[in-house]
């Protein structure tokens, strides 16, 4: 298949399209963790990353609630039905473009304005997020942050270009956006850092942004676009865009809160604190992602077509299968951080300044995360399993409640335990947030296939159980064989208990006859020898 092809080519099947997202969003998460190696390398756990992190907070805040609630609520379906609609009517689709114009450009604007009051308050709004930084640490974050304002006006854009992408199913080019923005950043860490000191960071993230947007906008050229200035706010359909952003942006805004809060407390604690949890954060966040993420936005059009048609049973059944396949994979992935936690931190950052007591404090607050990863992997599912049903409120005041227990929580737990504590309150909150999403989709179905789910976690946890003892005990063995303080000794015996592990997980799933297993070493095998495969239907369980 030529390149051009694969560039410009349309993904025929959702299976085929959520593989490629899925691929591309572990190239983009490998390198991220590559970004955070080089950060942690360059700076250690210290007063430059708080700096850095703490700067990213507001950006990060205006991105994830007016970008990201705006266009995953609305813009897609309503872009769509435009294109639809003229495609029906075989004509042009001048009235898609419209609004693709009109919503540019009121984003646009409104980036603009709004960012330009962060640049100048920030010497105000800053310390309200970081009190516990010293004068000299807040005047650095405060130049950070104004200089990291420009990326939400990149990214803004960027992700408008991205949904018209989307949209005509051009999906590989959209893929590539996330891993040229921390290609970015990269380069302000190792370059721009020689020029410009600590603000190349920031520069770096502009990069990152800046190109996040350019990658996309010669695909979106190609599909028709055309930029014009319209800026038309009595448009039905743009104005349909801003109603269905509120609930997502609201359920958004909780989390971010939450976060904003989480940085407030790290400010207090003892310097490198923040930098530690955001590294942990980022590392746990890697299997959620990858498994959690990736399940359930593939399983959510199917969702939302058997909510339309009114078809609860089948709805059960969809979601009971992708329920036990994100448990199949996210169980072990929990066993894993927990047991090889101080092996896997320190080959990922255990380099330059990051010492073994910057190594031990990580995995320490990695190993709390790691407790809530089932809950955290399967949070998303149930989220849009709401949504399917048109419901974005209950989501939104479960978000709520849990964002709420977290804060409490957090202000005890730190007070003996440190920025730990901030891990373990995240964990209870996320639990909470799972346990009540659960029981509040229960009272509306009734049943949930709850007795196949517990039937397939039983099997996955002893078969996590079998893996955590092969891994303990080989990690054991190897001690006597390799150095651990080199990066290949550590690596020789992260890599070698590691793997016996996983051989005995599949071994012992196999042998109590896991379903999902089964299916993978199936869908393995005909991948693997072209074997045409069965159709059967995703919302199929075990027969």
């Amino acid at each position: 298949m030529a390149l051009k092809d694969i560039w410009n080519g349309e993904s025929k099947t959702i299976t085929g399209a959520a593989l490629l997202l899925g691929a591309a969003s572990l190239a983009s998460r490998f390198l991220g963790v590559l970004r955070d190696r080089v950060l942690a390398g360059e700076f250690g756990a210290g007063d430059t990353l708080d700096v850095y992190y703490a700067a990213f907070r507001i950006p990060d805040l205006i991105f994830n609630l007016l970008i990201l609630g705006a266009l995953s609520a609305g813009f897609i379906p309503v872009f769509t039905a435009a294109l639809c609609s003229a495609k029906e009517k075989k004509e042009e689709p001048k009235e898609a473009w419209k609004i693709v114009n009109s919503v540019m450009n009121i984003m646009g604007v409104t980036l603009v304005v709004l960012c330009g009051l962060f640049v100048v308050f920030a010497p105000w709004i800053v310390p309200v997020i970081t009190p516990g930084f010293s004068p000299e640490k807040m005047a650095l974050t405060v130049t950070m942050t104004q200089i990291m304002m420009l990326s939400p006006i990149f990214l803004g854009l960027s992700n408008i270009l991205g949904s018209i992408l989307q949209s005509f199913k051009r999906f590989f080019v959209y893929s590539l956006a996330p891993i040229f923005y921390n290609i970015g950043i990269i380069i302000g860490a190792l370059f721009f850092t020689r020029w410009w000191n600590i603000y190349g960071l920031a520069l770096g993230v502009v990069l990152g942004a800046a190109i996040h947007m350019f990658v996309q906008a010669p695909a979106a050229w190609q599909l028709g676009f055309r930029y014009r200035w319209i800026f038309d706010l009595a448009n039905k359909k743009v104005r349909a865009i801003g109603k269905m952003m509120i609930p997502r942006t609201m359920g958004l805004a909780a989390s971010q809160i939450n976060l904003v809060v989480m940085t407030i407390i790290a400010s207090t604690l003892v310097p490198g604190s923040l930098a530690i949890f955001n590294l942990a954060n980022n590392l746990q966040y890697f299997p959620v992602g990858i498994i959690g993420i990736s399940f359930a936005v593939a399983a959510f059009p199917l969702l939302g077509e058997f909510a339309a048609a009114g078809k609860k049973k089948e709805m059960i059944k969809s979601f009971s299968h992708t329920t036990r396949q994100i448990i199949f994979f996210i169980v072990p992935a929990s066993v894993l951080l927990l047991v090889l936690r101080a092996q896997i931190v320190r080959v990922l950052f255990g380099a330059g300044y990051f010492d073994w007591e910057d190594t031990i404090l990580t995995a320490d607050t990695l190993a709390y995360f790691a407790l809530s990863l089932f809950a955290q992997a399967l949070i998303p599912l149930l989220a849009r399993f709401f949504y399917a049903l048109q419901d974005t409120k209950t989501p939104f005041f479960i978000g709520l409640i849990s964002a709420a227990v977290n804060i409490l929580a957090a202000f005890f737990l730190v007070k003996s335990w440190g920025v730990a504590g901030l891990a373990m309150a995240f964990s209870i909150a996320s639990v909470l947030n799972f346990c009540l999403l659960w029981i509040f989709l229960r009272i509306k179905f009734g049943s949930l296939d709850e007795g196949n789910i517990l039937k397939s976690t039983f099997k996955i946890s002893v078969a996590a159980s079998l893996m955590a003892f092969a891994v303990q005990t080989m990690k054991a063995i190897l001690v006597p064989y390799v150095d651990m303080q080199t990066f290949l000794g550590v690596l020789g015996q992260g890599f070698g208990a590691g793997s016996v592990g996983i051989l005995i997980f599949v071994a012992a799933a196999l042998a109590l006859g896991s379903h999902e297993m089964n299916a993978l070493g199936d869908a393995i095998k005909y991948k693997l020898f072209r074997i045409k495969r069965p159709i059967v239907n995703i919302e199929e369980g075990p027969r």
